[in-house]
C-alpha cells in the first residue's frame, strides 16, 4: 500500500476572539464530519469519523504559556478488508 502524506500549517498573531472563532470552526466542522484548513498558500480537507484519540498539554515556564491539543483518528481502509479472508477448522 502506497502511503500519501499531506499537510498543513500556518502560524499568525491573532487576538482571542479570533482564536475562539477559529476554535468553534473546528468544533463545528468535527460535529459535521468535514474541517477545511486552508490559506493563501495551503488548502486541507479532513473528515473525523469514528473514535477519535485527543491529547491535551499545557504547559507555564516563566512568562511563556502553552497549551497543545491534538486530535487524530485513522480512517478504516475498506480493501484491507476485502482482502483478508478467514478459515475456521
Amino acid at each position: 500500500m502506497r502511503s500519501r502524506k499531506r499537510s498543513f500549517r500556518h502560524q499568525s498573531l491573532q487576538d482571542a476572539k479570533s482564536i475562539e472563532d477559529i476554535l468553534k470552526s473546528i468544533t463545528s466542522g468535527i460535529a459535521k464530519g468535514k474541517i477545511t484548513f486552508s490559506d493563501e498558500d495551503e488548502k486541507i480537507v479532513m473528515r473525523p469519523e469514528g473514535l477519535l484519540d485527543i491529547k491535551v498539554t499545557a504547559t507555564q515556564e516563566d512568562n511563556r504559556n502553552r497549551f497543545n491539543i491534538r486530535i487524530s483518528w485513522q480512517l478504516e481502509d475498506d480493501s484491507d478488508k476485502k482482502k483478508k479472508s478467514l478459515s475456521v477448522k
